[in-house]
């Protein structure tokens, strides 16, 4: 028995649980209806206020429908209680009969005379004896053929017929059957003392009204609002939904044409007809988009252009500029047998040939990154030996600058999947970019991982950028101060050509700066090619005592491993 109860429990608890998902279910498809959809907020609002409104007007005008004619039956039937009542009182108080059987038949003749009343409104009697009376009681409890219970009298209309003289009325519950069932309808009570010979006994007389056919009446009347309400409803409700779809449509249309705009599907169009307000607007919003269309092909035929061109004079300039190099290579070699006017102009023209040569490569590179046609050659690489290649090759500066360069770290090895070239050109630009603008300062490299990304960061305390040099840093020959001195030469392109190695990996290259504090450059690079990077394992800018517990390296030794961040956009 024990064991049948348990799996009515569970089986129980288990309807539950799938009734509280139903109803969780429904509840976040309603909510999230109630955010997206306009038309559903609307027509659902308007059908809640209708409804509201409906059930006060309704609940109105029942009542007052209830209550006026309930009032005016009470009125009818105060009048024929009491006539009724008073003309039956005075026969048996002008009656003669003397003995207990005339008595008996006196009433018997007298009171079916109050039955009956209107058709929807049948009257009968109860004639009661006066409890607590010393009197003899020579007529039994007499009532109407059908009426033969008086409990359905209560107990204070009864109370207030034996201690006064008026007549009294009282609402009441008549029970009743039908079809061999039982069930309760409203009536009325109205009662009265009479006086009965021989010994004036004092009797209770009960006139009883049933208002079942009213109380259908008013169920009737009921129903017609109730039912009349749904339909205005359900009326009101197609009416709002058919004149919020025609404005709501054009609206979603006009959303849904803007995200294919979006997305690059410029010859989409809205659909319009006639001339009102929603016409116009759809014809402003196809003119707008066809003048967008028009601007963005110029621009993007343009570009190709510009592209075209800059990769053409690039590969065009290559052959010419081999044969320069090759001349002021001569030319710088020989150097020595030149007077010191001519020594001078041959070392100029080295180092311009070679920063020519250098602007050339860049161009050409990110002449790669615009056709699309760069490729990434990834294997497994161990990040601090990059960084360190990057920190020997950057020491002839740090010295000429007068920079230490120091390493900040709890690991010394650390294995990601990304092309060593690529990143070691990343690298190195934003070194030499902090040795640059540190003002001889010591630079930091932080290096940090989690199980799916590392991070490097390079900090200077040299000048720094504000956040607007710090978002444009990233542009193509932009520069936070044009007069400033390139003692390291640059095309420029530097860091915008990091930002699409970057983007090559997945990977993010972030920057900060502040003025007087220094600047910071992040490069976050996931482990594995197919990762998708949610969180820097390092703050921008890193703080050392953001680093997991562990030993830390503060050195610029060639055996120092150092740590990097990632920058994006022109030289600073």
């Amino acid at each position: 028995m024990s064991g049948r109860a348990g799996q009515s429990l569970r089986a129980a608890s288990v309807l539950a649980a799938k009734g509280l998902r139903w109803i969780r279910s429904i509840t976040r498809q309603t909510a999230r209806q109630w955010r997206r959809s306009l038309l559903f907020r609307t027509v659902t609002s308007t059908l809640v206020l209708t409804a509201v409104a409906l059930i006060a007007v309704g609940a109105f005008l029942s009542s007052q429908i209830a209550n006026g004619l309930y009032q005016e039956r009470l009125d009818q039937f105060k009048a024929e209680a009491s006539a009724g009542l008073s003309e039956v009182k005075q026969i048996f108080a002008q009656t003669s009969v003397t003995d207990r059987e005339s008595t008996a038949q006196l009433v018997r003749d007298t009171l079916p005379s109050l039955e009956g009343g209107a058709a929807d409104a049948p009257r009968q009697f109860i004639l009661n004896s006066v409890p607590d009376q010393q009197t003899p009681i020579f007529v039994s409890p007499f009532a109407s053929p059908d009426r033969t219970e008086s409990s359905t009298i209560p107990e204070k209309l009864i109370e207030a017929v034996r201690q006064g003289d008026d007549q009294y009325w009282a609402p009441i519950t008549l029970a009743t059957s039908a079809s061999g069932t039982e069930f309760d309808v409203p009536g009325i009570a109205f009662g009265t003392k009479v006086t009965l010979p021989p010994e004036q006994t004092e009797y209770a007389l009960y006139l009883l009204y049933d208002l079942s056919s009213m109380q259908a009446t008013l169920d009737y009347i009921h129903g017609v609002i109730w039912i009349g309400g749904t339909l205005l409803l359900v009326t009101i409700g197609a009416i709002v939904w058919l004149v919020t779809r025609s404005i709501v449509g054009p609206v979603s249309h006009a959303a849904l044409v803007s995200e294919k705009l979006a997305a690059g599907q410029l010859q989409e169009r809205m659909e319009t007809q006639g001339e009102d307000e929603v016409a116009r607007l759809g014809a402003s919003f196809n003119h707008m988009a066809a003048s967008l269309q028009d601007q963005i092909t110029q621009l993007a035929q343009l570009s190709q252009m510009q592209q075209r061109f800059v990769s053409d004079v690039s590969h065009e300039l290559r052959t010419p500029l081999t044969t320069v190099r090759m001349a002021a290579e001569v030319l710088h070699e020989a150097r020595e047998q030149f007077d010191p006017v001519n020594r001078r102009s041959a070392e100029i023209l080295y180092n311009q040939v070679e920063r020519f040569q250098s602007l050339l490569a860049d161009l050409l590179e990110i002449s790669r990154f615009d056709a699309g046609a760069a490729v990434l050659d990834a294997e497994p690489t161990d990040i601090f030996q990059l960084v360190q290649h990057v920190i020997d090759g950057a020491r002839p500066l740090a010295e000429s600058h007068k920079s230490e360069i120091s390493i900040i770290s709890n690991e010394s090895k650390c294995i990601v999947d990304v092309d060593p070239r690529r990143i070691d050109r990343i690298l190195r630009n934003l070194v030499v970019n902090a040795l640059e603008h540190g003002e001889g300062r010591p630079i930091n490299i932080y290096i940090a991982s989690s199980p799916d990304a590392v991070a490097v960061a390079v900090r200077d305390y040299g000048i720094g950028m504000t956040a607007v040099d710090a978002a444009r840093v990233f542009d193509r020959f932009w520069r936070a101060d044009p007069a400033r001195a390139r003692t390291t030469g640059g095309s420029g392109l530097g860091l915008s050509i990091a930002t699409e190695d970057a983007r090559l990996h997945g990977a993010w290259l972030q920057a900060w700066g502040a003025l007087g504090e220094g600047s910071c450059f992040r490069l976050t690079l996931p482990k594995r090619r197919d990762t998708v990077l949610k969180m820097s394992p390092l703050p921008l800018p890193p703080r050392q005592a953001a680093l997991p517990a562990g030993p830390v390296s503060n050195s610029s030794s060639p055996d120092a491993v150092p740590t990097l961040h990632g920058a994006t956009g022109g030289d600073r």
